[in-house]
Parts: C-alpha cells; sequence; structure tokens
C-alpha cells in the first residue's frame, strides 16, 4: 500500500514529468525522496548518506538533459536511489509491499535509464569516454555524463579514465561529486587537490583538471537545486571535455548521518527516532573481531606489521587498529590494486603486510595478486571476507575469490571451519615468511571453538572416520552443511583445511575406503576447490560429487532459493548421496 498517495513524487512517472516543475515543486519533491529513503532503509537497510546527498544534483539532471537519449553513468551506483524514483520506479519507495522490486545499483535490467550493472567504483569516466567515441564514430550527438564521487575518485581506473576523457574531440562531462567522504574518510593527494579547489571557489592556479586539459567549472553550494540547474544547462550540449566540480553533503536531511559519515554510509535496518540498529549487535567473537584480535597482539610484540585495506575498514571494524595503532595501519583509498600492491612493496622491504580484503572487490586486483605478489613469492598475508555463496546484487557476488587465489603458483588459501582455527591459520601465516598466504573467514555462523593445527607449512586434512561415504566440507560449508550430512549418513567428515592445496596421500586413502567422495564449498564450482579433488581423483575407482554454486550470475535472489537451485541443502546431498 502506498505510504504517501499525497506526495507530488507519484506524479512523477518519468523525467518528462519533472520538467514541468517549478523550483519551489522540485524542493518539495526532493524532501519527499530523503523521507522515502530514510524510510526504506530505516526498515530494511542499504546506503544512506551517499543518496540523502545526491538528491538535488540528480533532480537537476533529470530536468535540464534528455534521459534516456541523454546517457548517466553513475558511480558509485549505490547512489541512485533518487534516479531510481524519477525514472519511473517510485514505487519500491513509496509502498513497502514493493520494496524488492529493485536492485540497489544501476541495472540496466530494470529501466532504460540505467545503462550499466555497477556495483563497483571508478569505472563511470572510463565507461563514458567510451561511449562518447562510438558516439562520435556513428554521427551522434547525444551528452554524455559520468558522474562520480563518494570516494570513486580514489580508485586507480579513475585517473586512467580521466587520461583519456581529457582527449576527446566532442561532447563528455564529468561530474565530481565532492561530499570529502568515501566509505571511510578519502585519503591521499587527492583530498588536498580537492579542498584547494573548494577553498578557492574553484579558482587556484593549482587545478589538477585544467592541467590535464579538462574545461573546469565549480559549484559551491550542489544541493541547491537552482544552481545545479544553471550548471546543467550551462555544460548541455558543449563540443568537449568539461570536468563539473560540485560540492555536496553527504547526509544532507538527516543530522545523524552528517554527524556519523562512516556509520550512515550503509545501514542495517534502524529506528528512525532513535537512530539505534533494530538488531542490538552481540558481544560474541566473530571472524572479524579474531582476525583483529591477532593483528592486536601482533604488534604489541612488536611485530612490524601493518594492517591495509581498501576504503573499507568499516567491513572489518578496522578503526580499532587505525585508532590505536596508528603507524600499522594504511588506508589507500577505493584502490585494490594499490593496496596489493602496496602489501608486496612492504613484504619487499620486511614488514609483515595484513591485507583486508572483500570477496567481492578482491577480483579488481587480480594483475597484483598474480605478478607482483604470485610471482614474486612475497610473504603477503591476506584476510578475506565475504567469501561465499549470498543472496545480494550480481555487481557483489562473494564465489569467485577461491578461482582467482587458488589457481596461482605460490598463493596458499586456507578455509577455516571455526573461529579457534582460523586464530591458528592467522598466527601462522604471520610468523611463516615463504609464500603469500590467504584467508577465507567465515561469512556464515560458526563455533567459536574446535580443532585447530598450529603449522599449516603441510596441508594433513583433519578426519573424523565414518562408513563408505567421505565428505569433504571446505571452511563454513563444515559446520552449516559438511557435519549434518554426514551425521544423517554416518560417512565419514573431511576437513581440508586448504581451498586448494591437495592432502594426496589422505586422498589416496578415502578413496579406497569410501564409495562416493563429496566436495561442498562456498564458492564458485568451476575451478573451484571440488574440481581440484575430482581431477586428481579422476583414475580411481570412486564416485565423487561436487557441491558449490553454478557459473551464474544472481542478482539480489535470496539465498535459501540459490542453495537449493544448486542441491546445497541437506536433504538434496544426502539424496544424492543415495542415488549414486
Amino acid at each position: 500500500m502506498n505510504k504517501h498517495p499525497e506526495y507530488l513524487l507519484n506524479k512523477i512517472s518519468g523525467p518528462q514529468d519533472l520538467k514541468k516543475l517549478s523550483i519551489a515543486q522540485m524542493q518539495q519533491l526532493a524532501q519527499e525522496i530523503r523521507t522515502l529513503i530514510l524510510e526504506k532503509d530505516a526498515a530494511e537497510g542499504g546506503h544512506l548518506g551517499p543518496d540523502l546527498g545526491i538528491v538535488e544534483a540528480t533532480i537537476a539532471y533529470h530536468y535540464v538533459f534528455d534521459a534516456p537519449k541523454d546517457k548517466i553513468v553513475w558511480d558509485v551506483s549505490h547512489q541512485t536511489y533518487p534516479h531510481k524514483m524519477l525514472t519511473g520506479r517510485a514505487l519500491a519507495w513509496l509502498d513497502p509491499d514493493h520494496y524488492e522490486d529493485v536492485t540497489p545499483y544501476s541495472n540496466p535490467d530494470e529501466s532504460p535509464y540505467d545503462y550499466y550493472a555497477v556495483g563497483h567504483t571508478s569505472t563511470s569516466i572510463g565507461l563514458a569516454t567510451g561511449m562518447a567515441k562510438a558516439r562520435d564514430l556513428m554521427g551522434n550527438h547525444e551528452n554524455i555524463m559520468a558522474l562520480i564521487g563518494d570516494g570513486s575518485m580514489t580508485g586507480g581506473l579513475a585517473y586512467e579514465g580521466l587520461n583519456n576523457a581529457a582527449i576527446e574531440k566532442h561532447n563528455l562531462v564529468v561530474v565530481v561529486n565532492d561530499n570529502q567522504m568515501s566509505i571511510d574518510e578519502n585519503v591521499g593527494g587527492l583530498v588536498t587537490a580537492l579542498k584547494k579547489l573548494r577553498d578557492s571557489n574553484g579558482e587556484t592556479r593549482e587545478n589538477p583538471f585544467t592541467a590535464m586539459g579538462f574545461d573546469y567549472r565549480y559549484v559551491a553550494d550542489g544541493n541547491d537545486i537552482k544552481s545545479m540547474i544553471e550548471a546543467f544547462k550551462a555544460v548541455k550540449d558543449v563540443d568537449h571535455p568539461i570536468l563539473l566540480h560540485i560540492n555536496t553533503l553527504k547526509g544532507k536531511g538527516y543530522k545523524p548521518a552528517i554527524d556519523e559519515e562512516e556509520a550512515h554510509h550503509w545501514v542495517m535496518p534502524f529506528d528512525l527516532k532513535t537512530d539505534k540498529p533494530l538488531a542490538p549487535a552481540s558481544e560474541a567473537p566473530t571472524a572479524n573481531s579474531v582476525a583483529l584480535d591477532v593483528v592486536s597482539e601482533e604488534i604489541e610484540k612488536g611485530t612490524n606489521l601493518m594492517a591495509i585495506n581498501a576504503a573499507i575498514p568499516g567491513v572489518f571494524g578496522l578503526d580499532k587498529i587505525k585508532n590505536k595503532y596508528p603507524d600499522h595501519y594504511t588506508d589507500v583509498g577505493i584502490a585494490e590494486q594499490e593496496s596489493v600492491a602496496f602489501a608486496a612493496g612492504a613484504a619487499k622491504e620486511g614488514a609483515v603486510p595484513v591485507l583486508f580484503e572483500n570477496s567481492t572487490f578482491l577480483q579488481r586486483a587480480f594483475d597484483q595478486l598474480s605478478h607482483d605478489v604470485a610471482a614474486n613469492d612475497l610473504p603477503v598475508v591476506m584476510v578475506v571476507a565475504g567469501g561465499g555463496v549470498s543472496g545480494t546484487s550480481k555487481t557483489h557476488l562473494g564465489i569467485f575469490d577461491q578461482v582467482m587465489i587458488s589457481n596461482l603458483p605460490n598463493w596458499i588459501y586456507l578455509a577455516p571451519t571455526n573461529l579457534a582455527e582460523e586464530k591458528a591459520m592467522m598466527k601462522w601465516a604471520i610468523k611463516q615468511r615463504k609464500h603469500p598466504v590467504a584467508i577465507k573467514i567465515p561469512t556464515k555462523a560458526v563455533p567459536e571453538n574446535g580443532d585447530a593445527q598450529e603449522d599449516y607449512s603441510e596441508i594433513t586434512y583433519q578426519i573424523k572416520p565414518g562408513k563408505d561415504v567421505a565428505i569433504l566440507a571446505l571452511g563454513d560449508m563444515y559446520a552449516i552443511l559438511g557435519e549434518k550430512v554426514a551425521q544423517e549418513l554416518n560417512a565419514t567428515l573431511v576437513n581440508p583445511v586448504s581451498a586448494n592445496i591437495l592432502d594426496k596421500d589422505a586422498l589416496d586413502k578415502l578413496a579406497k575406503e569410501n564409495k562416493v567422495i563429496v566436495t561442498i564449498e562456498d564458492n564458485t564450482l568451476d575451478g573451484g576447490f571440488g574440481e581440484k579433488v575430482a581431477s586428481y581423483l579422476g583414475d580411481k575407482d570412486v564416485k565423487v560429487l561436487n557441491y558449490g554454486q553454478k557459473r551464474v550470475y544472481t542478482d539480489q535472489t535470496p539465498l535459501k532459493d540459490i542453495l537449493k537451485d544448486n542441491r546445497m541443502t541437506v536433504e538434496q546431498i544426502v539424496e544424492d548421496i543415495k542415488n549414486a
């Protein structure tokens, strides 16, 4: 049921309706959009601060330009909630029954007003420049714009994009949404450059954008609809590359999001009256807290440890390290490539780098994982979070980390089945100085205590004997599925310890003693752990069944549906084993 039938937004079916409004009506519309963002995020969570800050710029864009003929590429596209409301998708905010109708990022499957499924960062300028070149080639004349901000400018691809955008022969507008924040505080020299531009009202001679060849314009108040309309009218239909720098307020309209920007970048469901999360924080140890405890202990012991992350300290709770041990902490910005190369440099000089990476962002650093770390066999330690089957957007899946890391030479990829094992793996990885080691920390609920080795120089499978069937359940799948399937069948249960180093002696023995060997992993099957086991056992007289996610992009699909579709429930696996 529509919660706000009186809202002006109900009359906006697309940008053409917006063009009929007065400035006062657009200001009213901005307030309605903010209210709806707050109501929906409070109910089910989502990006908050970035969307509250971009409202006026979005309204002004659609008032001035002629989308979808004129094209805008959003970066990061988590700031597209207002855009979606103005392009025919407002019901997904007006009516709680339709909250799930849209994804949290731009998505061409949803609307002709979205051009890419984009959930990561710094890609917009490169994408828009390619579009502009193709437009020129085909003799077309539409406006093409990249809107980049909320930290995206600290990613290396943004600079590569700027380098090529600056020499575009015809229309191309880059809007830098400068809200002085990323997920955490912005870092690096760009912070200094943008501050000089803001402080001088865009007049400083130390302008990196004009130095590259851009025509440069500045808007001091990017949250003023009138100013934004005038700025967009001035750049519409220009015949050269322009950079429009707009100063906006992240979290505008909701004081807690202004006062605590990092905490309100993305929120879990919360009480709008108190700003408190609806689900109280647990005091029990977590995969993150265990990792942070190990890092803290090592620093206190005098280890020359450097905790490194790429703009996502909140994912791991790294503020604890940043505030207590500032000399042992580096945030490189939204630049995963840089974070891995930086870690390689630190390891070469003798420090102990501990990289904190999210599975879905790690793909952005694949070249450095291979070229700089693996090829040089440098003892980088990497904690990988979010690696597992999930019901998130197709831009944020965590099912590819094993395939990327496990298939590179020299990397050892460990997968703990409980928090005690995670701690032991981290301590060993920090102590050893021979190879790069990644640890896939649990994403699902696992026991706090359990069996754990002290030394992982040789991978030795941990085996609980049973009969006829052996279940090799990797990482968090051990507790989630492995134990339950083994119990149903009185099967042998195996903790394989590593996602990529096989205990061949154990596999030989298991193949002799069992009729069926089953692998279960929280990852895509292709190129994963199960295929390695199946390949090794290919000439043995034993049936092998592999369970993981098929090589597909799921998109906001409920986790239970994904697991069922991949036959990853206890009942389905037991049924398959009996049939085998």
